[in-house]
Formats: structure tokens, sequence, C-alpha cells
């Protein structure tokens, strides 16, 4: 059996040494992978096509100095709409939501060096997809319970009632849900 996988993976060998040679696309400031556009692959970006997404952030960085991953993937995903793809901004409908430990991501720098002894690695990268049209929310149940005040929050961040309600809504409106 193991003979079997290791063959597959063999196969698919020629697509992958195309992927990796194709050339890197410039990153989005969080993400120094960037996208890379793949010709002739299934599943293209649409310029015509209407991109609803919901990020629900409860999963935090490896290290308190590394941006963390639902902040990573929505600006891989706008990089490879906006940037990459050339789909018109407003076709490109993004938003975040921060609950659980997650919610240390959109504490302001003084409030997260206190807590994580550096500075908050994920405000550059919020200001940065605030920017290009992302709506950045904090769940105010979770804050209220972790003792948040808004003071304590970062500038690119809205409170809202809570994350459920929120990634509830955008679900109901067509958002699509992905969680990191």
């Amino acid at each position: 059996m193991r003979g079997l996988v290791i063959a597959s993976l063999f196969a698919f060998a020629p697509s992958l040494v195309s992927a990796a040679d194709a050339p890197l696309i410039t990153p989005p400031p969080v993400q120094p992978t960037g996208y890379v556009a793949i010709p002739g692959a299934a599943v293209q970006p649409d310029k015509t096509h209407i991109y609803r997404t919901i990020f629900d952030a409860t999963k935090i960085a490896e290290l308190p100095n590394k941006v963390m991953p639902a902040i990573e993937m929505l600006a891989i995903e706008q990089n490879a709409l906006l940037d990459v793809s050339g789909v018109p901004a407003k076709n490109v409908n993004f938003a975040i939501v921060f609950h659980g430990e997650a919610i240390d991501a959109a504490l302001n720098d003084a409030t997260y060096k206190a807590r994580h002894g550096v500075s908050n690695p994920n405000l550059a990268a919020l200001a940065e997809v605030k920017k290009k049209g992302a709506e950045v929310f904090v769940c105010g149940q979770q804050m209220r319970s972790d003792g948040i005040t808004p003071a304590m929050l970062g500038p690119d961040v809205t409170i809202a009632s809570d994350a459920l309600i929120v990634l509830m809504t955008y679900q109901n409106r067509g958002y699509a849900l992905l969680s990191f």
C-alpha cells in the first residue's frame, strides 16, 4: 500500500513542478508565499463572480509574533482575487470575526505586548485587509468574558454583539464560511 501511495505522488510530480516553477506574484504583507496564478487550472477566478466569504477566526498562531491563520488566508485570497486576477473590488466581499483565543489578534499593541511580550503582528495585516475592503469584527461576548474593553482594541476592529450572530447573519446573506 505504501508503494502505491508513493507511486501516486510521483504521478502528480510534473504538475507540482510546473506550479513551483511559476513566477511568484507579489505577496500581501502578511504572507511571504503570495499567490501563484496556475494557467489552465480548473476553477479559475472569475472577474464577474461576486465572492462573499466570512472568515471565522478562532485559531491562534503558533507563536505570538506570527500573524494568525485566518488573517493570512483572508489576505492571500484578497491578493489572489484583487491583485493577481483583477476581480473588481465591488465583487470581493470579505469579513472576518475573531472569538475564542483568536480575539488577541484584535488587541491594540500595548495590550497585546502586555499579554504576550511582543508587539501585535496582526495590526498591520488587519489594516491592510480592511484597506482592501474586508470588514473586521470582534466578538463582544468574548470581550466581556475576557475583560477586554473597547480601549484595548486595535483601530481597525468593529465590536459585534456576538461572533456566532455575525457568522449566522453573513451565511444567511450568502457568504461562504471558512474557519481558521
